[in-house]
C-alpha cells in the first residue's frame, strides 16, 4: 500500500514538472518570437524626402533597396512639403534619415531636436527665389516694403529673405510675412492674396512656367542654398556602416544625373507629377557633387544660425558642430 502511494506520488510529480518546464520552454520561445519580430522591425530605415532632390531620385531607382537588401534591412519612404515638417518627424522618431536646405536643422536644432548632419551638396544660389507676377509693381527688392511675402516658416528661403531685405537696406520687420507650404503659397500667388513669394526649386521653376512669375532676385550674392543629409544621433550612432551605403549611392545617383539631365528629367516626370520641361530647368541650374560636412560649410551654418538669433527667430544661440556627425567631420 505505501509503495503504491510513493508511485503515485512520483508520476504525480514528474508529470507537476514536466507541465512547468514545458510551460516555462513555451514563454521562452515566445520571447524568442517577440525578440525576433522587434529585431526586424529595426532594420527598417525610415527615409523622408521632399517633392524634389537626390533622395527624391534614388527612391525612384530603388537601387538602395537592391543594396541594403543582402545586409537584411528594408527602407520605407515617406514624403514631405518641406524641411521642417520632415525634421519635426525625425524629431519624434518618424523617420531616421531625410533631406533639406539650410534653415530648417538650424530651427530644429534650437528646438532641442537630436539630429546630424551628415552629408551636403554644393552650393546652388540659382535654385531659389523670390519672386512676383510677371505685371506686377514690384521692381526691386526695396520696393517690397510694407508687402506681404509667403514663405515656407524655418525653410531655406527664409534665410534668403533675410539676406536680400538686408541687401537692400530693409530690416525683417518691415515687411509682413505670411507662412504658408508651397501648395498653399502657390495657391495665394495666383489669386493675388500675397504680393510676393519666397519658393526654392522645383515649385520655383514651376510657377516661372505655369504660375506667371518673374525672379526679382535669386540666391547668387546672398546665399549658397546647399542640400543637407541629416540622420537622427540614435540613427547615426547605432548604424554608421548604413550611412555610409546611403552616401555611396547618393553618390553614384548625382552622377547619373548630372551626366543624363534629360533622361532624369523623363524619369522623374511621372515619379512626382511635374512636366518634364520644369524638371529640365530645374537640373539646368543645379549643381553636382555631394561631400561629407567639412568646417567649412559648418561655418557657413553657423553664420546663418547666429543672424537667426540676431533676429530673434530662433530663441537659442547653438553650436553647429555639436550636431556634426563623427564619421562626416
Amino acid at each position: 500500500m505505501i509503495k503504491n502511494e510513493k508511485r503515485i506520488w512520483w508520476i504525480t510529480f514528474i508529470f507537476a514538472l514536466s507541465f512547468l518546464i514545458s510551460g516555462c520552454s513555451t514563454s521562452a520561445s515566445g520571447e524568442k518570437q517577440v525578440r525576433t519580430s522587434n529585431e526586424k522591425e529595426k532594420r527598417v530605415i525610415n527615409i523622408g524626402y521632399q517633392k524634389f532632390g537626390t533622395l527624391n531620385i534614388l527612391k525612384a531607382q530603388k537601387n538602395l533597396e537592391k543594396e541594403l537588401k543582402p545586409l537584411g534591412y528594408s527602407v520605407k519612404w515617406t514624403e514631405f512639403p518641406a524641411g521642417p515638417q520632415l525634421l519635426e518627424a525625425l524629431n519624434v522618431g518618424s523617420i531616421d534619415f531625410g533631406h533639406t536646405g539650410e534653415a530648417p536643422p538650424i530651427f530644429a536644432q534650437a528646438a532641442g531636436a537630436p539630429l546630424v548632419y551628415f552629408a551636403n551638396s554644393p552650393a546652388n544660389p540659382k535654385g531659389e527665389a523670390i519672386v512676383v507676377k510677371k505685371d506686377s509693381p514690384i521692381k526691386t527688392i526695396k520696393d517690397l516694403k510694407g508687402k506681404k511675402i509667403a514663405l515656407n516658416k524655418g525653410s531655406n528661403v527664409h534665410y534668403l529673405l533675410v539676406k536680400a531685405l538686408e541687401k537692400a537696406g530693409l530690416n525683417y520687420e518691415d515687411i509682413k510675412t505670411a507662412f504658408l507650404p508651397p501648395a498653399d503659397a502657390r495657391a495665394a500667388f495666383e489669386k493675388g492674396d500675397i504680393d510676393a513669394w519666397v519658393i526654392w526649386d522645383p515649385f520655383l521653376a514651376e510657377a516661372e512656367r505655369a504660375a506667371n512669375a518673374r525672379i526679382l532676385t535669386d540666391g547668387t550674392g546672398l546665399v549658397n542654398n546647399r542640400e543637407f543629409f541629416l540622420a537622427s544621433s540614435k540613427f547615426a550612432k547605432e548604424h554608421s556602416d548604413i550611412l555610409e551605403v546611403i552616401f555611396r549611392e547618393l553618390q553614384k545617383t548625382e552622377k547619373w544625373v548630372e551626366g543624363n539631365p534629360k533622361e532624369a528629367a523623363k524619369f522623374l516626370s511621372p515619379q512626382i507629377g511635374m512636366d518634364i520641361e520644369t524638371l529640365e530647368l530645374t537640373l539646368h541650374r543645379r549643381t553636382f557633387g555631394l561631400e561629407k560636412m567639412n568646417k567649412e560649410v559648418a561655418k557657413d551654418q553657423q553664420q546663418i544660425a547666429d543672424q537667426f538669433y540676431k533676429l530673434k527667430l530662433i530663441p537659442k544661440k547653438i553650436n553647429v558642430n555639436e550636431a556634426i556627425s563623427k564619421s562626416a567631420k
